[in-house]
C-alpha cells in the first residue's frame, strides 16, 4: 500500500495464488485490496473498483468485518477520484459502522472529501488533529503532512505549508516523496515563488517518472505556476493533455478540475469566449460532483471572461456575487480575491457603482496577506475602486506600490522571456496611472509614469549560463549545422532533424526559465529621474509617445519644461504605420515586381510617410535640423523615425533605458565584422569595412559560426552583421540572425552575455519584435540592449543585399570619425539612391536606437 507502484505485481501474483487455493477469504481480500492500490496508481480506476468491490463481497460473506473496514476506505478513494461523492461518504460511513472510532485512514478520507467540496477550514480541522496523534502510522503521518501543507497555502499560509512539506518529506516513501515534491513546487508558486516552483516540478517529474507515477495530476498542478509566468500555450497544452488522460481513465474528480483550467487559459487569452463552453462544463459536473466550491470558481471564469468580452449581464452579475459568498465560506484566499475583483469588473460594466465599490474594496481587503501577484489583483481593485470615486492620486498610489511588488517580483526570474512576460501583470495598473495622471498632474509626471510603465525587462538582466544551457546551445548549433549544410547543398530537411531542433529549443527555454536572476536595485531605483535626462540630452528634445482611451499624444521634454501634445486617433495612425510597412517590403523584393505594383507601392508608402509625419511630427513643431530623442509607444512601435524628421533621430524603448545607454560611451573593445552565409554582398561589405578598422576581427563564410561570433559580440566594442535573419512569431525567443553554421537566437544573446557596446545590424527586419503586454517586446533589440548595448544601427524592413554595402562604408566612416550612432545613420542615409526602390528601403527602414 505504501508503494504500489513497486509492489503491483507481486500483489497481482498473490491474487492468482489466492484464488488457486481458495482455502481462505482473508488473504484474496488483501491480495484484492492491494492489487486495486495498484490499478489506482496506474489511473485505472475502473479496474480497481471491480477488484475492490469483489474484496467487498468476500469480506461481507466471511464475516470479515476489519478487511471489510479497510476496503471501503480504498473504494471510497476510487469512487472520490472517480468524481463519485455520493458512494464515497456512503463507503466511508459504512466503514465508520464496522471499525473502530478512532481510524485515522478514514479520517483522512473524510478530510479529503471535505477539500474537495470546498469546506477547507473543517478538511485541515480533522488533518491538524490526525497529524497530532500519536497512533497514527509514519505513512499516514506523512499524507496528513501533504495534506495540511496543500490546505494551509490555500488558507494563505505557505510559510506553515512549506515546514509540513518538510516533515512529508522525511517520512515519505519513494512514491509518496515524489507527490511531496509535486506539492512542494505548488505552494511555491502559491508564495509567488515561481522560478523555484518550476524547478521543483521538474524535479518532481524525473521523480515521477522514476517510481512510474502517472504525469497527468503533476502537470494539473504545474498549470497555476504555468499561467501565473503568462506561459499560456504551454499552459494549455498541459491542460488539453492532462484532461485527455484523466477522461481516458474515468478520473472524474481531475478531469473536471482539468476543463476548469482549460477555460482559465482561455479566459486570458485574446479570445476570451472560448473559456465559456469548458467553464460551463466544469460547473456542471463539479455541480454533478457535489463541489460548490468548484462551482464558485467555474463560475467566476465564466463571468470573468464574459466581462472581457463584453458580454456581461445583470444575471451574470448576480453569480458572480453568489460565488463569492461560497468562496468566502469555503477560505480560499487567492479565489477570493479573485471572485471579488471579477464581481466588480462585472458591477463596473454594468454601470452598478456601489455594487462595484464593495467588491473592489474586499477584493483590495483580502489580498494584503497574498502573494506578490495576489497583492498586485488588489492593487488593481484599489486603483479601480478609486477611479471610481475620482481619487486620482489614490488611483495612482495604489498602481505605483503595485508596480513597485512587480517589479521585485520581475527581478527574481532570470529569463528574459519571463521577464517580458511578468510585465503584463502590470499593464492594467499602468493604464491606470496614466489615465489619473493625464487628467490631474502636469506633463513631467505624465512622462516619468511613462516610464515607470515601459521596458523594465531591460534594467534586469541574469548571470551568462552555462552548465546544462551551454550544453544544450551547444546540441542546438549542431543540429542547426546539419540543417544549414543540407540547405546549401539544395536537400530537403528531414523531418527528425526538425524534431530534434524543436525538442532542443524547449529544453533550452526551460532552462532559461529555471535560472536566478542578479541581484540588483528593486523596483524604481534602476530608473533615471528626468533631471538627469536633460543633463544628458544637452539641449536635444525627447519626445514620448504614448496613447489613452484611443487617442495618441506625445511628450515633449525639452531644457526648462515638459509638454504634453494631443496627436489623434490611434487607428489611423496604426493603419498608415501598417500600410507602410506593407509597401517597403513590396519595394524590397529583388525583382520589384511587376511596374504597376511597384508604382502602386511607391505611392503608398510615400503617402504614407507624408501621414505619419503629419500626425506624430508636425504637431510638435520640432526644429527640423535639430537631433531627436524618441521614445516609441505599441502605437508607434515600428515607425521608422529617421525618415520622418530631418534631422539625426535615435529610437530608444524607455527614457531610462535610453538615459543609461547614453551615460555608458561608445567603449574601446576591439570591432567585429562578421558576414552571413547566402550574401556574396555581405562579404564584399565586411571587407570594405575591415580597411576602415584596422585590427578588426572579419569573420566570414565558412569561419563565423555562433559559437565564435558569440564569443567575440561578448568583449566588442563595435560590432557589424551583414546577415540573414529571421523573425520567430510563434516563439520569439528563438528569433536570430543567421552564421556561418547555424543560427545565433536571441536565447543566445541573453544567455551567454553577449553584447558589443555599438552595433550595426546589416539584417532584414532586426529592428522588429514581438510584442507582449505590458509595453516589452522581444526581439534582437530588446536583447542587445538588455545586455547593455548602447547604440544600435537597425532597419524595420527587408534590405538589400548589395545596396547595403555603399551605405555601411558611409556609416561607419562617420563612427571613425567620432560621431554617433544617430549622426552616423544620418549622414550615411544622405549617399542613398532614393530614386532606386530598394534604395528608398534603405533610405527609410534603417534607423538609430538607444544612446545613439
Amino acid at each position: 500500500m505504501a508503494d504500489p507502484r513497486s509492489a503491483g505485481p507481486s500483489a497481482t501474483g498473490l491474487v492468482a495464488e489466492a484464488r488457486r487455493q481458495a482455502v481462505a477469504r482473508e488473504p484474496l481480500v488483501v491480495a484484492l485490496r492491494a492489487q486495486a492500490a495498484y490499478e489506482r496508481s496506474r489511473m485505472a480506476h475502473g479496474s480497481a473498483k471491480r477488484l475492490l468491490d469483489e474484496a467487498a463481497r468476500l469480506a461481507r460473506a466471511a464475516e470479515l468485518s476489519g478487511r471489510l473496514h479497510e476496503v471501503l476506505v480504498s473504494r471510497a478513494v476510487v469512487q472520490l477520484e472517480r468524481g463519485r461523492f455520493a458512494s464515497a461518504a456512503r463507503d466511508l460511513d459504512a466503514a465508520e459502522r464496522l471499525g473502530p472510532g478512532d481510524d485515522t485512514e478514514l479520517d483522512l478520507q473524510r478530510a479529503s472529501v471535505l477539500y474537495n467540496v470546498g469546506r477547507l477550514r473543517d478538511a485541515a480541522r480533522i488533518c491538524r488533529r490526525i497529524l497530532a496523534d500519536p497512533r497514527s502510522t509514519v505513512e499516514t503521518q506523512a499524507k496528513i503532512a501533504n495534506n495540511l501543507a496543500l490546505l494551509e497555502a490555500q488558507l494563505g499560509r505557505p510559510a506553515a505549508a512549506l515546514g509540513l512539506l518538510d516533515r512529508a518529506d522525511e517520512l515519505a516513501g519513494p512514491a509518496l516523496a515524489a507527490i511531496v515534491a509535486c506539492s512542494r513546487g505548488w505552494v511555491l508558486a502559491r508564495a509567488g515563488r515561481l522560478a523555484e516552483s518550476l524547478r521543483q516540478f521538474d524535479d518532481a517529474e524525473v521523480r515521477y517518472r522514476e517510481v512510474g507515477l502517472p504525469l497527468a495530476e503533476l502537470h494539473l498542478e504545474q498549470l497555476d505556476t504555468l499561467l501565473d509566468l503568462r506561459l499560456t500555450a504551454e499552459a494549455r497544452a498541459l491542460a488539453e493533455r492532462a484532461g485527455a488522460a484523466f477522461t481516458a481513465h474515468g478520473v472524474g474528480l481531475m478531469g473536471a478540475e482539468a476543463l476548469l483550467r482549460l477555460a482559465q487559459v482561455a479566459a486570458r487569452s485574446t479570445e476570451p469566449e472560448a473559456a465559456l463552453d469548458p467553464a460551463s462544463r466544469a460547473a456542471a459536473e463539479f455541480r454533478a460532483q457535489g463541489r460548490p466550491g468548484w462551482v464558485a470558481r467555474a463560475e467566476i471564469t465564466r463571468v470573468g471572461a464574459l466581462v472581457r468580452a463584453g458580454r456581461v449581464d445583470p444575471a451574470d452579475l448576480a453569480g458572480a456575487r453568489r460565488a463569492v459568498r461560497t468562496l468566502e465560506r469555503g477560505g480560499r484566499g487567492a479565489d477570493v480575491v479573485d471572485a471579488h475583483l471579477v464581481a466588480g469588473r462585472a458591477a463596473l460594466a454594468l454601470d452598478r457603482a456601489r455594487p462595484a465599490a464593495e467588491h473592489l474594496a474586499a477584493a483590495r481587503e483580502a489580498s494584503r496577506r497574498g502573494s506578490v501577484l495576489v497583492r498586485l489583483q488588489g492593487r488593481v481593485a484599489g486603483a479601480l475602486r478609486a477611479s471610481i470615486v475620482g481619487d486620482d492620486a489614490g488611483a495612482v498610489r495604489h498602481a505605483r506600490t503595485g508596480l513597485l511588488d512587480l517589479a521585485r517580483h520581475r527581478e527574481t526570474l532570470g529569463s528574459v522571456e519571463l521577464r517580458a512576460l511578468a510585465s503584463g501583470h502590470g499593464a492594467e495598473l499602468g493604464r491606470l496611472g496614466l489615465r489619473s495622471l493625464l487628467r490631474s498632474a502636469p506633463p513631467a509626471d505624465v512622462l516619468r509614469w511613462m516610464d515607470r510603465t515601459r521596458a523594465a525587462v531591460l534594467l534586469t538582466s541574469a548571470p551568462p549560463a552555462g552548465g546544462e544551457v551551454g550544453e544544450e546551445l551547444s546540441a542546438l548549433a549542431a543540429v542547426q549545422g546539419e540543417l544549414a549544410q543540407l540547405r546549401r547543398d539544395g536537400a530537403d530537411e528531414p523531418q527528425a532533424l526538425l524534431v530534434e531542433q524543436a525538442q532542443l529549443e524547449g529544453r533550452i527555454r526551460r532552462a532559461a526559465w529555471r535560472r536566478g536572476s542578479e541581484p540588483g536595485a528593486p523596483g524604481g531605483a534602476n530608473r533615471i529621474g528626468v533631471a538627469e535626462v536633460r543633463r544628458l540630452l544637452a539641449g536635444r528634445p525627447l519626445v514620448a509617445y504614448g496613447a489613452n482611451e484611443g487617442q495618441v499624444f506625445a511628450i515633449r521634454l525639452g531644457a526648462h519644461r515638459a509638454v504634453l501634445v494631443p496627436l489623434g486617433d490611434r487607428s489611423e495612425i496604426l493603419v498608415e504605420a501598417e500600410a507602410l510597412g506593407t509597401a517597403l517590403r513590396r519595394l524590397s523584393r529583388p525583382a520589384g515586381g511587376r511596374p504597376a505594383t511597384l508604382a502602386a507601392a511607391w505611392r503608398s508608402a510615400r503617402h504614407a510617410l507624408d501621414r505619419l509625419r503629419a500626425l506624430l511630427v508636425a504637431p510638435l513643431r520640432l526644429d527640423p535640423e535639430a537631433p531627436v530623442v524618441v521614445l516609441p509607444d505599441p502605437t508607434t512601435r515600428d515607425v521608422p523615425w529617421s525618415a520622418l524628421h530631418p534631422g539625426p533621430v535615435t529610437a530608444a524603448p524607455s527614457m531610462s533605458s535610453w538615459a543609461r545607454s547614453a551615460a555608458a560611451g561608445p567603449g574601446d573593445g576591439p570591432t567585429v565584422l562578421v558576414a552571413g552565409p547566402g550574401l556574396p554582398g555581405a562579404v564584399r561589405e565586411v571587407e570594405a569595412l575591415s580597411a576602415l578598422h584596422p585590427g578588426a576581427e572579419v569573420l566570414v563564410p565558412p569561419v563565423g559560426g555562433v559559437e565564435r561570433v558569440t564569443r567575440a559580440l561578448a568583449g566588442a566594442g563595435l560590432a557589424h552583421l551583414a546577415c540573414h535573419g529571421y523573425l520567430r512569431a510563434d516563439n520569439p525567443t528563438f528569433s536570430a540572425v543567421r552564421l556561418a553554421d547555424g543560427d545565433m537566437t536571441l536565447h543566445q544573446l541573453d544567455l551567454l552575455g553577449a553584447a558589443p557596446r555599438r552595433a550595426v545590424l546589416a539584417v532584414c527586419d532586426s529592428a522588429s519584435g514581438v510584442a507582449v503586454e505590458g509595453d516589452e517586446v522581444l526581439g534582437l533589440i530588446s536583447a542587445l540592449l538588455a545586455r547593455g548595448t548602447a547604440a544600435i544601427g537597425a532597419s524595420v524592413a527587408p534590405l538589400g543585399d548589395a545596396e547595403t554595402v555603399g551605405f555601411s562604408i558611409d556609416l561607419h566612416r562617420a563612427l571613425a570619425a567620432g560621431a554617433g550612432m544617430a549622426e552616423a545613420v544620418h549622414t550615411a542615409r544622405t549617399g542613398v539612391d532614393v530614386d532606386d526602390p530598394r534604395g528608398f528601403v534603405l533610405h527609410t527602414a534603417f534607423s538609430a536606437y538607444g544612446g545613439g
